[in-house]
């Protein structure tokens, strides 16, 4: 029987008044940013809440406001894909090439067809997609909410969206009636730290002895993936919605279209259903009033709460969206125009030298601290010495800074005029490793100096780094803080490293360590004798959980197959493609051990320069040492050799367009299987070209070239 309450009100009526209270007034401070209660009130309610969900917990709701910070998931984020693609746009710089889009759209369309455009902020965050199902009595809840991952698979994150207070987990029968939305349907958005969160983010973490975070946007994207939902309330991230999209009904596949016939009118749809919807976007009918938008965004950028780029311009009809289509890799209904980077000037003090996992060795300009772009710049790289002799570097000089795509810093040129004399230093390339103390080298024909002592400090910092990276060995909790103190430095050492100066290969490095290390090379990691529950107990800030979790993750990492291992010794010119191809073609590494150069130009996309490395890379007695190792920690070395038939053999094919039945993954598949191989590009070698619906400019310069053009059928056929 249900208890009740004074006034004749029962548990379960009460409890459901106070949540529909609190979420109106989350709604009105997170989303209209107008609260009506000070943090007292909501206080009181939300312990009220919580104090007769205590009294009964069998009344709790999933979505309740009580409900927004859950448990940990129990192993990672699971993979999962999209109901439509999370696609990339093409990017404008300037009036000339938004004006030359704007053409290819009407070319697109009818000619009595004029397009009309919304106009959007570009936010600097992380894409997101939320699927809401339906509840009871009309309502829709929180089902997941996935990250981008690589646009067509994401990441589950559902337990850290729940702690973003902008995010919905209930949207009432009654907005959406005002919204005219079903109750199933998945919204799209962005996720951003707000530069006040940033800031006292930072604070908190030099505080800590932690390197501060570079921008909001790493920072955002590194909370989203954080283990421990708390952590992520803590942080404050926003939530903008940007698109609404069908769910499919009851029972039914998502499909990824569009629910309403316009742009506009889907953010005016997620503003009546209680989402956080930017206030600055607008509906214009020509390139010159997007024009006007984008002069006005860039000029109220620097007073904005959060991070911009740019502006993002799209076709607001929705079926001509559908007519517009798609390129390989994003829309031609949409494109982002980018604000010029931000530039500051500033002083080059020294040039620094780091050494990353492959040797090689990376001028780095250490800067008179200068603010650029919401971010204080203290290093920018140089690349190599061709850069430097181009700019005509000296230290002292004066130089011009800018935050390239807005995120990592460079140096455009030297500023020299009667306030900014020309420095008078040269700068000189070390003859020695600054780490080690090992010649360098620099190889035939590259411009790079090298360490080859493949057991350099500052390398195997890297190498370390790039084996448990999620892409490779997908060891969670060995990053940048806990390789460091693997290697014997301390959190403070850790908090010296530069975080400024980001490169393909390797970040500054922090002083030599202090403490002794527990492992010296990849192999270490699987050693129980070096690393195990009481050593790692011994480390800053690690407790039993954290020890026992990490464990688990490097036994785990076992099981990865033979082209991750691969990819995870770190062999010069091996990518995840080509470990992959070779995994495919050798089935094991003994196989791909004793293959010769000849064999190994054999392999699709493998040339003579990689084939190289990897024959260097498995004649060298140490690499060979470190295999045997890692084979005795049991480490996969064996994978299913790919069987490749003869029927396409010396035929090179050129896939584009959406196919009927294959996806794009499995067309090559069978194209490799039978011999053939796939390029990217088309060209006066290419044997055909397979096009399936909405090819692009590789059709065209088929046509051009007089290449022959398949259909899937043709291509089945073939096979």
């Amino acid at each position: 029987m249900t208890t009740v309450k004074a006034g004749g009100m029962t548990v379960e009526a009460k409890m459901e008044a106070l949540r529909e209270e609190l979420r109106h007034h989350e709604y009105l401070y997170y989303v209209l940013d107008q609260p009506e209660w000070t943090d007292a009130q909501y206080d009181a309610r939300m312990n009220e809440l919580k104090a007769l969900e205590a009294e009964h917990p069998e009344l709790v709701a999933a979505d309740s406001p009580t409900q927004r910070v859950g448990g940990k998931p129990k192993e990672g984020f699971v993979k999962v894909a999209h109901s439509k693609p999370m696609l990339s746009l093409d990017n404008a710089y300037n009036e000339e090439e938004l004006r030359a889009w704007a053409e290819r759209v009407q070319g697109g369309l009818a000619a009595s067809e004029k397009p009309g455009f919304v106009c959007e902020l570009k936010l600097d965050g992380l894409s997101l997609a939320l699927t809401y199902e339906a509840g009871v009595k009309g309502t829709a809840v929180l089902k997941s909410g996935v990250t981008r991952g690589d646009g067509t698979v994401g990441e589950d994150v559902t337990s850290n969206v729940r702690t973003i207070r902008s995010v919905p987990l209930h949207v009432s029968a009654k907005r959406l009636k005002d919204a005219g939305l079903p109750q199933q349907f998945e919204v799209r958005g962005e996720v951003v730290l707000p530069q006040a969160a940033f800031r006292k983010m930072n604070e908190e973490r030099e505080a800590q002895g932690l390197a501060p975070a570079v921008n909001p946007r790493n920072a955002a994207a590194g909370t989203l993936r954080t283990l421990e939902p708390n952590i992520v309330a803590q942080r404050r991230l926003e939530l903008f919605a940007y698109f609404l999209l069908s769910a499919g009904g009851e029972g039914e596949p998502a499909t990824g279209e569009f629910l309403l016939e316009t742009q506009s009118a889907g953010l005016e749809a997620l503003r009546r259903a209680g989402f956080l919807v930017n206030p600055n976007s607008r509906v214009v009918s020509s390139i010159d009033e997007v024009l006007s938008f984008i002069a006005e965004a860039e000029a109220k950028r620097d007073g904005l709460p959060y991070e911009i780029d740019g502006v993002v311009i799209k076709v607001d009809s929705t079926a001509q969206q559908r007519r517009l289509g798609f390129t390989g890799k994003a829309p031609r209904w949409a494109i982002a125009y980018k604000f010029p980077a931000r530039a500051a000037v500033t002083m080059l003090e020294e040039v620094l030298f780091q050494v990353g996992r492959t040797g090689k060795v990376t001028p780095v300009a250490a800067l008179a601290p200068v603010f650029v772009g919401g971010t204080t710049v203290t290093r920018a790289t140089l690349h190599n010495a061709d850069e430097i002799e181009r700019l005509g570097l000296k230290i002292g000089d004066f130089v011009s800074v800018e935050r390239g795509g807005d995120v990592i810093p460079k140096i455009t040129e030297v500023v020299e005029d009667a306030a900014h004399p020309r420095g008078e230093r040269e700068i000189v390339f070390p003859e020695v490793c600054p780490r080690c103390g090992e010649a360098l080298v620099r190889e035939p024909g590259e411009v790079d100096l090298r360490c080859v002592n493949v057991s350099c400090p500052a390398r195997l910092e890297e190498e370390l780094r790039h084996f448990a990276s999620r892409g490779v060995m997908n060891i969670e909790g060995m990053g940048e803080s806990m390789v460091a103190q693997l290697l014997g430095h301390t959190l403070a050492e850790v908090g010296t490293a530069s975080l400024e100066a980001s490169t393909d290969e390797s970040e500054i490095e922090a002083e030599a360590p202090t403490k002794t290390a527990l492992v010296h090379s990849i192999a270490d990691v699987y050693d129980s004798t070096k690393v195990n529950r009481d050593t790692l107990l011994t480390l800053e800030r690690i407790g039993e959980k954290t020890a026992d979790a990490l464990l688990a993750q490097i036994e785990a990492s076992k099981k990865q197959p033979l082209n991750r291992v691969l990819l995870g010794l770190g062999i010069r010119h091996v990518g995840e493609r080509t470990a992959q191809a070779l995994a495919d073609e050798f089935g094991s590494i003994d196989a791909l051990i004793g293959a010769t150069e000849e064999e190994l130009t054999k392999v699709n996309d493998i040339g003579p320069k990689v084939a190289a490395t990897v024959r260097e890379f498995f004649t060298n007695e140490r690499n060979l040492a470190l295999v045997e190792r890692l084979r005795g920690y049991g480490l996969t070395f064996t994978s299913k050799k790919r069987e490749r038939g003869t029927k396409l053999e010396g035929m090179t094919f050129v896939l584009t367009g959406t196919l009927p039945t294959l996806t794009r993954d499995e067309a090559k598949e069978k194209i490799e299987a039978a011999g053939g191989k796939v390029s990217g590009s088309v060209s006066k070698k290419t044997s055909y070209v397979v096009a399936g619906e909405e090819a692009g400019s590789k059709l065209e310069k088929a046509q051009q070239l007089g290449v022959a053009v398949l259909d899937e059928a043709g291509l089945l056929a073939m096979l």
